[in-house]
């Protein structure tokens, strides 16, 4: 006769290390994280339909997995891995306890109302260079779902399954032995050039001395990240307003921004970097978050063609 079947219990959930938080004053906690996002795929950072962030780091103490719940009043985090505790002492950073946006003056209406609207925006601080600088690096020169599927492509064949709940689903970015252990055509048939795929391994040879630049002003670690060859002020900026939560790192060098800036302050469809900072030099120490206002309220100009083709010069390095 058959043996009657057996119900098997579930493999239990391993339990991470835990911290509650609580933020004063308001916080948008998807819109804060959202820039850490590269693309909606992105297997570093996920966010649940119930609103749950997850994101996978590589933190100086090793691999972490950080998943974020609750309210904007009584957040739980939960992290597991060996840099779990790093990143539960990062929490309120990365949530922007460090920002300060009473420093933030609208100096123009469509501004102002964006200010007034998203009260919860704060601006981010991982305390990880290398993190935000490899992916912008595969960001220069390309279209954006050109850099996002190569940074997907590249950490689920090098990357490392993230601890905890989600490692079936996430991944996080290789170390740096095995960035260098990535060969020539993984790098082609992500799409990523020799000069970026350079650009990349320079970086990590440098490791943890790119990372200590958290200690420094954005300005200096800005200055110090550009005497590396392949990095210029878009990438600069880019990397500085996630790993500093820099609130004046106005990025110069791409296609898109400065006619997005200029239609929303001036009604111009057209505009270069030089009539971008003009028009931003009102905020002053605040570039970064006013342009991120902007992005949230405003429009961007009227097409007038087709979507670019893959491979346009859309970022400089």
């Amino acid at each position: 006769m058959p043996r009657p079947a057996v119900d098997v219990p579930a493999p239990r959930q391993e339990r991470g290390r835990v911290r509650t938080w609580a933020p004063q004053g308001p916080l948008d906690v998807r819109r804060t994280l959202l820039p850490l996002r590269r693309g909606p795929a992105d297997p570093a950072f996920r966010i649940d339909a119930d609103g749950t962030v997850w994101r996978a780091s590589r933190t100086p103490e090793g691999a972490g997995t950080l998943r974020l719940r609750g309210s904007a009043a009584a957040l739980e985090a939960e992290a597991w891995g060996p840099g779990a505790e790093w990143l539960l002492d990062g929490l309120p950073a990365l949530l922007g306890a460090d920002d300060d946006p009473a420093a933030f003056t609208p100096r123009h209406r469509i501004v102002h109302t964006a200010h007034r609207r998203h009260p919860g925006l704060r601006l981010t601080r991982t305390g990880l260079v290398l993190e935000a600088l490899i992916p912008s690096v595969l960001e220069q020169k390309v279209t954006t779902a050109e850099a996002y599927r190569a940074w997907r492509l590249l950490l689920f064949q090098h990357g490392e399954p993230a601890p905890g709940p989600r490692a079936d689903r996430m991944r996080v970015m290789p170390d740096a032995h095995g960035w260098a252990r990535v060969p020539s055509w993984d790098w082609h048939c992500a799409g990523v050039d020799d000069k970026r795929a350079s650009t990349v391994m320079r970086a990590v040879r440098l490791g943890a001395r790119l990372d200590a630049l958290t200690a420094l002003p954005a300005e200096e670690a800005g200055t110090r990240m550009q005497s590396l060859p392949g990095i210029g002020p878009w990438t600069a900026a880019e990397t500085l307003q996630r790993s500093h939560g820099a609130a004046d790192a106005v990025t110069v060098g791409d296609l898109h921004l400065p006619h997005h800036i200029g239609y929303a302050l001036t009604g111009a469809r057209r505009s270069d970097d030089a009539t971008m900072l003009d028009l931003l030099a009102p905020y002053a120490g605040q570039r970064h978050r006013a342009t991120r206002l902007i992005l949230l309220a405003a429009p961007s100009p009227p097409r007038r063609g087709p979507r670019l083709a893959p491979n346009p010069p859309t970022r400089h390095s």
